[in-house]
C-alpha cells in the first residue's frame, strides 16, 4: 500500500527544496535511459533472436537432422552378411538391449524407432539380438566399454538363444521389405584416439600388406593356430571311434582322400580318383591348408586366422549314446583355449574360421535337454564371432557358410583337370534324366516316391535305387557311370536340404535338377553362379507333389542349344567344386579350397575396412540371412519368391529354431546306419 505525503508538504516546497540537486537528477535519468536501452537490446538479441533460431530449426525435417548427425565417410556399405551387424550387439545385465547408438557418441540417446523391426504372427514387435564376446581392442570399435561387454557375457547363458530373437511370419506378405530410407546405414566418424588421430587398430599391419604390390601374398596371408593334438590329430589315432557303422580309418588315409579307386569299368581317368567319404572335409581342408602358398607365422600380417579343429569328427564320435556334457566338451575346451590367445584379442575372433565336414544342424542343439540332437558349438558366443564352413549351412543364421561336399576326384595337377573336362564334354548321353537314391516313406512331404515312380515308368529315365543296402548304389563306378550317360540328374532333398550326389553329378557333366532352393542356390554362393538357370533346372516341389507335373515333359521341352550351354557351364564349374590332392597344388585352376579361403579373406578384409572407416550395418536381419548373398549390387532386401520355402517351423505359435532340420539330421544318421548295416 502506498504511503501518502503529509498535508503540509506541498509540491511547491518540494520543487524549491530540490533546486540545488537538479544536475544530479539529470545524470540519474540519463543512466536509467542507458540501462533501459541495454536491457531492450539484450532482450531483442538474446530472447527474440534465440526464439527465431529455434523456430527455424524446427522447420528442418527430422530426416535432415538425422543425416546431419551421421557423417558419411567413404563409400556407402552394401548390406551383407560379412558386415558388422546388429546380431552381435550385446545385452545388458537385465537381458534387454543395451542403450548403445552405434552411429553417434555413446552419450547420446538411441532412437530405437529407426531400427529394423519384425512382427510375429501375434503382431508383437521383436528385435534380433545375440551374445558376443569382444576383445578390449575390438570393443572400442563398437563404442562399448569393457564393463558393458562383461555384463553382456554374464547375461547370456552359453549355448542358448535369446527369447527376443526376431520371428518372421510364414505369410509371404509379412516379410520385411526395406525401402531406401529404411536402409540408411548408420555411419559415424572414423574411430580416433585421445589425441584425435585415427585409431591404429591391431589389424592395420595386415591391411597395409595388401598395398605392397611387390608382395604376391599381400592381403592373402593366413595364420594357422597350433592347436593341441586333442583337437585334431588325436582323433585320427582313434579313427575307429569316428562312426558307429563305418570304419573311418581307411577314409582318413592319403591325407583324408581315402583309398584309391579301381578303374575296372573305365569310368574314371587313370589318376586322381579316391573312395572319399562325404564327411571327410575336416582333414582334407586342413591338409590342403598346409600347402597354402601364403602361410605366415606372424599373425599381425594375417588376413584371416585358421583354426584346424576337426569339428565334424569330434561330434561324430558322440552323437549316439552320449550325454550333452560329453558332446560339448571339446567345443567348450576349444573356445576357452582360443580366448587366451593374443590372436583372438585382435578382433574377438571375427577374423577366425574353421571347417566342419558335416551339416550345420549337428552343431545347433536347441537346448540342454539330453535327448536333443548334436552339440551347441554354433550357438556358443565365441563361435558366433567366427566363421564356420560346413557342407550345409542354415538359411536363418549368419555364422556358417556352405562349401561343397567332397567328390571322388582329387586332381594333382592342371592336366588332370583338363583331361577330365574334355572327357565328359565328349560323352554320348543316352538317358534324358536319372535318379540315384532311396524313398522316404516316413516323410509325407518327400517327393522321392513320385520321382522313383516316374523313373520306373519312363523310357528315357534311369533309376539306381539305394534302399535295402543295394551294393550298386554304394559303388562309385556305378553312380558315376549313370551320371555320365544322363543329360539331367535329379537332386531332390535328402534327409536335409543338400546331397553329395549333386556334386558327383556335376563332376560327370550332368546338369542338376533341383526341387528346393535350399539344396544348392542359397547354400554354395561362393562356388556356384547366382544365376542358377545357367547351370541347373529348378522344378518346385509343389509342381511334383500336387500338380503332377511330368519331369520328362518339363526337361524335354528345354531347347537342345540351351542344354549344350548349360552342360558347358557345369563342366567349367568342375575345378571350383573339387578339392585338389592335398599333397600337391593346381597351378592355374582355383579349387573348392582356394575359392573358400579367398571368400573368407574378402569377408574379414571388408569387415576390417568397415571398422576403420566407422561404418556399421545395423539393418542386418539374421533370420533372413539367406537373402543377402543373393543380392545384386544396389539391390534391396524385400519379398523374394523363395520366402515360402524358408518360413521357420512353428510350435505353438513360436519359432521352433530349426527343429525340423535337426530332426532331418538325425534321420540322415539313421539312413547312414541302414546303408551300412
Amino acid at each position: 500500500m502506498r504511503r501518502r505525503l503529509a498535508g503540509n508538504f506541498s509540491l511547491e516546497s518540494m520543487e524549491k527544496g530540490s533546486g540545488k540537486n537538479q544536475p544530479s537528477r539529470i545524470f540519474l535519468l540519463a543512466a536509467l535511459a542507458v540501462c533501459f536501452w541495454i536491457l531492450l537490446l539484450y532482450f531483442h538479441f538474446v530472447f527474440l533472436g534465440g526464439s527465431t533460431v529455434n523456430q527455424s530449426a524446427e522447420m528442418i525435417p527430422a530426416s535432415s537432422v538425422k543425416e546431419s548427425r551421421q557423417i558419411v565417410v567413404g563409400r556407402p556399405m552394401t548390406t551383407s552378411r560379412s558386415s558388422i551387424d546388429i546380431r552381435n550387439k550385446p545385452k545388458d545385465i537385465g537381458g534387454t538391449d543395451s542403450d548403445v547408438n552405434w552411429s553417434v557418441p555413446i552419450s547420446q540417446s538411441v532412437d530405437t524407432r529407426s531400427e529394423p523391426k519384425i512382427s510375429d504372427e501375434s503382431g508383437s514387435v521383436t528385435r534380433s539380438d545375440s551374445e558376443t564376446n569382444y576383445s578390449d581392442e575390438f570393443s572400442s570399435v563398437v563404442t562399448q566399454s569393457d564393463t558393458e561387454i562383461k555384463n553382456s557375457a554374464q547375461s547370456s547363458p552359453v549355448g542358448t538363444k535369446s527369447a527376443s530373437e526376431p520371428k518372421i511370419s510364414d505369410k509371404s506378405s509379412s516379410v520385411v521389405t526395406q525401402s531406401t530410407d529404411s536402409q540408411e546405414l548408420p555411419v559415424r566418424n572414423p574411430p580416433t584416439n585421445v589425441n584425435g588421430k585415427p585409431k591404429d587398430f591391431l589389424f592395420m599391419k595386415a591391411l597395409r600388406t595388401a598395398e605392397n604390390k611387390s608382395d604376391p601374398c599381400g592381403g592373402r596371408y593366413i595364420y594357422v593356430h597350433d592347436l593341441p593334438p586333442r583337437f585334431n590329430e588325436d582323433m585320427l589315432k582313434e579313427c575307429r571311434s569316428l562312426s558307429l557303422w563305418t570304419n573311418m580309418c581307411k577314409f582318413t588315409t592319403n591325407a583324408g582322400l581315402g583309398p584309391p579307386l579301381e578303374n575296372k569299368e573305365g569310368v574314371f581317368s587313370n589318376t586322381g580318383w579316391y573312395a572319399t567319404n562325404q564327411f571327410a572335409v575336416d582333414v582334407i581342408f586342413s591338409n590342403r591348408m598346409k600347402q597354402y602358398e601364403c602361410l605366415t607365422k606372424d599373425s599381425s600380417l594375417a588376413a584371416a586366422v585358421f583354426v584346424p579343429f576337426y569339428a565334424g569328427f569330434d561330434i561324430a564320435r558322440y552323437l549316439w549314446g552320449y550325454n550333452i556334457s560329453t558332446r560339448d566338451a571339446a567345443s567348450l575346451d576349444l573356445v576357452n583355449w582360443l580366448a587366451k590367445r593374443p590372436e583372438w584379442k585382435v578382433m574377438g575372433g571375427k577374423d577366425h574360421f574353421l571347417v566342419a565336414g558335416r551339416i550345420t544342424w549337428d552343431f545347433r542343439r536347441l537346448s540342454d535337454t539330453e535327448t536333443d540332437w548334436g552339440n551347441k558349438l554354433l550357438f556358443l558366443p565365441a563361435a558366433k564371432n567366427m566363421s564356420m564352413l560346413v557342407v550345409e549351412s542354415s538359411p536363418w543364421n549368419a555364422n556358417d557358410f556352405a562349401i561343397p561336399y567332397p567328390t571322388y576326384f582329387h586332381p594333382a595337377n592342371d592336366a588332370e583337370v583338363f583331361m577330365w573336362q574334355d572327357r565328359v564334354r565328349k560323352i554320348e548321353r543316352n538317358w534324358l534324366f536319372c535318379f540315384a537314391g532311396a524313398p522316404r516313406p516316413d516323410n509325407p512331404k518327400s517327393i522321392r516316391g513320385k520321382i522313383i515312380e516316374e523313373c520306373k515308368q519312363s523310357k528315357v529315365g534311369k533309376l539306381l535305387e539305394c534302399d535295402f543296402g543295394e551294393s550298386k548304389c554304394h559303388s562309385p563306378s556305378s553312380i558315376m557311370q549313370m551320371f555320365h550317360n544322363s543329360v539331367f540328374c535329379l537332386q531332390p532333398q535328402g534327409d536335409s536340404y543338400t546331397r553329395r550326389s549333386a556334386f558327383d553329378a556335376m563332376l560327370a557333366g550332368c546338369i542338376p535338377v533341383f526341387f528346393h532352393p535350399g539344396s544348392a542356390y542359397i547354400q554354395y554362393t561362393w562356388h556356384l553362379p547366382k544365376n542358377y538357370s545357367t547351370y541347373s533346372v529348378f522344378i518346385p516341389e509343389d509342381d511334383i507333389r500336387t500338380k503332377n507335373i511330368s519331369i520328362m515333359d518339363r526337361l524335354g521341352a528345354i531347347p537342345p542349344e540351351q542344354v549344350i550351354k548349360m552342360r558347358e557351364e557345369v563342366i567349367n564349374l568342375i575345378p571350383r567344386l573339387v578339392y585338389a590332392d592335398p599333397r600337391s597344388k593346381l597351378e592355374t585352376f582355383k579349387d573348392a579350397f582356394d575359392v573358400a579361403v579367398q571368400a573368407v579373406i574378402n569377408k574379414v578384409t571388408k569387415l576390417r575396412k568397415d571398422i576403420t572407416e566407422g561404418r556399421t550395418n545395423d539393418n542386418f536381419i539374421e533370420e533372413i540371412s539367406w537373402k543377402y548373398d543373393l543380392l545384386e549390387e544396389g539391390q534391396e532386401i524385400g519379398y523374394h519368391e523363395w520366402d515360402p520355402f524358408f518360413s521357420k517351423p512353428k510350435n505353438n505359435g513360436n519359432a521352433d529354431s530349426d527343429a525340423s532340420s535337426t530332426e532331418a539330421s538325425k534321420n540322415s544318421w539313421k539312413n547312414e546306419q541302414r546303408q551300412h548295416s
